[in-house]
């Protein structure tokens, strides 16, 4: 597959989720970030025509929330 450089601008605590989640997946931070920009833009409707996808992104935004907490409160 193709690879694209780019230059982002990413939240510290969402990077430090980020290279968490790659080691876990023993992959590189930029292989599991690809791969998560990836499953949100198909589970946000993209390529497709179907579905609310506003509600399923706020609905999906408030379980983000909760998940988070729950990271924060285990430590």
């Amino acid at each position: 597959m193709a690879t694209r450089k780019a230059t982002l601008s990413v939240d510290q605590e969402a990077w430090e989720f980020a290279e968490t989640m790659a080691a876990r997946a023993g992959l590189s931070t930029s292989a599991w970030i690809s791969a998560a920009i990836r499953r949100e833009a198909v589970r946000q409707g993209a390529g497709t025509n179907w579905g609310d996808v506003e509600a399923d992104a706020l609905a999906d935004e408030e379980d983000q929330a909760t998940a988070e907490a729950e990271l924060r409160a285990a430590g």
